[in-house]
């Protein structure tokens, strides 16, 4: 045996800090000692190099979950106040709705022009409407089904049904890390609940596992559980630590090893080594009551209706800042209320909805521009479908795939944009209808990324984010 491993050249560095020590307290400080030479830079993905010049760098997405009303928030139908109370609707239930079609019913809020070019929104975004300007609009988003599984899989993933990789996987497998000691893709679930579909959202699919989500609980006291040992076991640190996790990794290595076409050991292997890195930039990265009270304030952490969305989404700014590629902000968990799944009352159950997210984006835009931020990130605001212009009951809105509204912000976006019409009612899109392909497309083009080019042989197909499907929505692009 060759007594001096760095000589060998079949021994990784992995395998190199796992001889000697091992374990993710080894890991850390070897971590610690090559930090200022290595500079903190991330592993590539598959493509090695973008497919022509980035715009875009790092990615958050705010996904509204339940079916976000477009003609109850920017997508302003003067029509629904004249044919108000009239059935012209379907008379045959379409599928995927919860009841059969009622009333058309107006949106009980007023709309105002904003911006230099008037874009319409309505009262229930009295903050985001001061940044239309800066907004690209896809203002005839589409889905292929009015039922809540299938679209978030379908807005998440390109595919109505599970086991397929979501965007952030795979922007994860093509363009890799941009730092070693924060996850790329981190998904902040509201604390309610996970959304519709669960984790599935947020699967690496036939991926290697790697690439999936890791979902961080903001809200708790330690986002990132187990990260350290309880603070009862003193035994556990130290040289207990780094001997009995080394004794795993090898235990480890010896099962991946017998099993090289499974990824999920490969994955728990990496996240260990990850783990120990976090150990010394989590702490920091996660405290946002380092930020400033002005800061804190205009996100609305000092508000009980704002406090939670706007401390994900100062999460989200400080985790980007720090390196991490992609973040999901999630509003709403799965079920009947809390979300923006508005069957019951639109008048009632929308607006608070609305105002828990409202100030909280508003200064995430903010704090991005100040910051120069917005330079390399782009922001994506959507959700999985939209709501119908006839009513539910007397007051509810039920679910429609038909149309619904997405806007961009930030870098390669025309400011001010608009693409895109839906019909007279909010009902269906009519002119530059746009799919979740067409949406992915745009944001890995933003990224550098050919999305015919990212491809993934399985099961002797090779897949892509965008299916068959999907053209870059130059409209909207500076």
């Amino acid at each position: 045996m060759n007594p001096n491993p760095l000589q060998h050249p079949a021994v990784s560095r992995r395998d190199f800090l796992s001889r000697f020590g091992g374990g993710i307290g080894s890991v850390a400080l070897a971590h610690l000692m090559a930090r200022e030479a290595s500079a903190g830079a991330g592993a590539p993905g598959v493509l090695g190099a973008p497919h022509h010049p980035a715009r875009v760098k790092r990615v958050i997405q705010l996904f509204m979950n339940g079916g976000a009303s477009p003609m109850d928030t920017f997508d302003y139908k003067p029509e629904l106040n004249r044919l108000h109370g009239q059935m012209i609707g379907p008379k045959e239930k379409p599928e995927g709705f919860v009841a059969p079609a009622g009333a058309v019913m107006k949106s009980p809020f007023a709309f105002r022009r904003h911006g230099e070019r008037g874009q319409w929104v309505s009262s229930v975004f009295p903050h985001q409407a001061k940044w239309v300007d800066d907004m690209a609009f896809l203002m005839a988003m589409a889905s292929k089904t009015n039922v809540h599984g299938p679209a978030s899989y379908m807005m998440n993933t390109g595919f109505l049904l599970p086991g397929f990789p979501c965007m952030g996987a795979w922007i994860s497998y093509g363009l890799g890390d941009l730092t070693d000691n924060l996850p790329t893709f981190v998904v902040l679930p509201d604390p309610k609940g996970l959304p519709y579909n669960q984790k599935g959202n947020f699967s690496a699919g036939f991926l290697p596992a790697r690439h999936q989500g890791t979902v961080i609980n903001a809200a708790s006291a330690r986002p990132v559980p187990d990260l350290f040992p309880d603070a009862g076991c003193k035994f556990a640190g130290g040289d207990a630590q780094r001997d009995s996790l080394a004794l795993l990794e090898r235990f480890n290595r010896k099962h991946a090893d017998d099993r090289p076409d499974d990824s999920r050991l490969e994955a728990r292997i990496a996240s260990y080594e990850l783990a120990a890195k976090m150990q010394l930039s989590a702490p920091e990265a996660f405290d946002v009551s380092r930020e400033s009270a002005v800061v804190r304030r205009a996100y609305g952490l000092d508000q009980d209706h704002t406090a939670d969305f706007g401390r994900r989404c100062l999460l989200a700014r400080r985790l980007i800042e720090r390196g991490t590629r992609i973040v999901q902000v999630w509003s709403g968990p799965q079920g009947a209320e809390g979300n923006w799944d508005n069957h019951g009352n639109i008048q009632t159950e929308l607006p608070p909805i609305a105002a828990s997210v409202d100030q909280p984006i508003a200064a995430l835009l903010g704090d991005l521009k100040a910051r120069g931020l917005l330079d390399d990130t782009l922001v994506v605001w959507t959700t999985e479908f939209g709501r119908t212009p006839f009513a539910q009951g007397s007051l509810g809105r039920d679910h429609n795939g038909g149309s619904f509204v997405t806007w961009l912000v930030g870098a390669g976006v025309k400011a001010g944009a608009s693409h895109g019409r839906s019909d007279d009612l909010g009902y269906h899109a009519v002119e530059g209808k746009t799919y979740c392909y067409d949406l992915h497309a745009t944001i890995l083009h933003l990224m550098g990324v050919d999305h015919k080019r990212l491809t993934f042989r399985t099961a002797g197909v090779d897949r892509r984010l965008t299916d068959v499907h999907g053209e870059v929505v130059h409209e909207v692009l500076a």
